[in-house]
């Protein structure tokens, strides 16, 4: 044991120390003490006993996505993760001990060469860790489940410096909390054990109508894509009415016959203005849908194009009436920037017929959800579009139920409620059991009980 920094150490001043205090929104500007990028579990060990005992406050980081900048700290020590990327894969026992450092899309190729996957978001820079311990959905979801119903294990690092593997057999409570109690609560996650699944083709497809469709398009589609076929996962977005269009993108674990009959109910409704259906390697529809194909963009934010933006969402139990549907026209005909959109992602299938208790992850009920996005560049546009973020969010209360920790907004005051739901008080006490003194704290983080 040792009290002494070890791994790759950045500090104000040094070569890097600009790139290294950054995430990816633009938004936010912070000043931490030191960067401790940890090749090594002990790496991480020492970062959290040298913290606690030089009276630093911690933060832990990994894909560098967090949207309220929750990972840094001004004056604080960021244990950055992401040096461990590694991936085992266990073709006996159907299983993958990935490290928490590494990213969506170098995940999938390293899995796609075996012809596996795990069940994971679009965005290709998303870190594994924060996707996971947040619950972590995309298009195999409904067919699957969430990517922490993938999780078997859990290798962490406690706020005393000691490392533990939390499964079915010893720390359940922690296996349990970390699928969906959200990131940075508990201790730092630095191994996961998951379930992998065999995947070769999908068929993929992308429906664009034009913005006048839109109260139409939406009512169809919220009564559509809950129920489909579970092996669909369909989304939606809808732009700002500037773009004059809006788009259906999802993908099907089956032929593509099958496929265009089952989007035949979409299909009809208003005037597409272009179908695209086609049978792609699985891994070439994370490309896609990730926005490596510009065409197919869906959103992209990536460390190198670093943008302003404020997002957050809520779930949706019961289809959206009339008057929802039509404050959502009016705020897209009213956004302050071409790039405001709400993402429908529909949810149902498998991840909903888990009972809320069985994991942390509480929002099992819910229909789908709805995502408010909106980016720009310019300082000086900040209050525009955050008031045109919150905007939407607080008047579509009345319609939604929770929110998904992983798109968390420091303007809910019921943040907590929100996320967690009934699962709350449990969570609070595990949070007492593995952290009593609250080392890993940031201004969402979960209190202990």
């Amino acid at each position: 044991m040792t009290t002494t920094l070890t791994g790759r150490v950045v500090r104000p001043g040094d070569p890097g120390y600009e790139d290294a205090r950054m995430n990816t929104n633009a938004r936010f500007s912070k000043y931490p003490a030191a960067i401790v990028f940890c090749g090594h579990v002990e790496d991480v060990a020492n970062a959290v006993r040298w913290a606690r005992k030089n009276g630093y406050p911690l933060r832990v980081r990994s894909g560098r996505h967090c949207y309220e900048d929750f990972t840094l700290a001004d004056g604080g020590i960021v244990i950055d993760v992401s040096p461990m990327n590694g991936v085992r894969l266990d073709p006996e026992k159907r299983s993958a001990v990935v490290q928490t450092g590494i990213r969506q899309l170098p995940l999938y190729e390293t899995l796609w060469q075996e012809g596996v996957t795990v069940p994971g978001g679009t965005c290709p820079t998303v870190g594994i860790a924060g996707l996971t311990l947040g619950g972590g959905y995309g298009f195999l979801s409904r067919m699957l489940g969430l990517t922490c119903d993938q999780l078997l294990e859990v290798e962490t690092v406690l706020a005393n410096g000691q490392v533990i593997r939390a499964n079915d057999r010893k720390h359940a409570d922690l296996l349990w909390a970390s699928r969906g109690g959200g990131g940075g609560n508990f201790g730092i996650a630095t191994s996961f054990t998951f379930r992998v699944y065999p995947v070769s083709n999908v068929a993929i497809y992308r429906i664009a109508w034009p913005w006048r469709d839109l109260p139409l398009l939406l009512n169809a589609w919220q009564h559509w894509a809950p129920s489909v076929d579970e092996r669909l996962t369909p989304s939606l977005v809808l732009s700002a009415s500037s773009n004059d269009y809006c788009y259906s993108s999802g993908q099907y674990v089956g032929p593509e016959r099958r496929l265009r009959e089952l989007l035949a109910p979409l299909l009809s409704v208003g005037t597409p203005l272009e179908t695209e259906i086609m049978t792609v390697p699985y891994l070439e529809a994370m490309y896609r849908f990730g926005g490596l194909k510009k065409e197919h963009a869906q959103w992209q934010m990536t460390p190198e194009h670093r943008h302003r933006f404020k997002n957050s969402g809520a779930f949706v139990y019961r289809p959206l009436p009339p008057q929802a549907i039509s404050t959502i026209a009016s705020f897209l005909h009213a956004a302050p920037s071409p790039l405001c959109m709400i993402v429908f992602e529909s949810l149902g299938g498998h991840l909903g017929r888990i009972p809320p208790p069985a994991t942390a992850f509480v929002h099992r009920r819910a229909s789908f959800h709805m995502q408010y996005i909106t980016q720009w560049d310019d300082p000086a546009a900040d209050e525009a579009h955050l008031r045109w973020a919150e905007g939407i969010r607080k008047t579509l209360l009345p319609y939604t139920f929770g929110q998904y920790v992983n798109y968390p907004n420091v303007f809910d005051p019921n943040w907590a409620q929100a996320y967690y739901g009934s699962n709350l008080n449990t969570l609070r006490r595990i949070k007492r059991k593995y952290d009593p003194d609250n080392v890993f704290r940031f201004a969402q983080s979960i209190p202990p009980l």
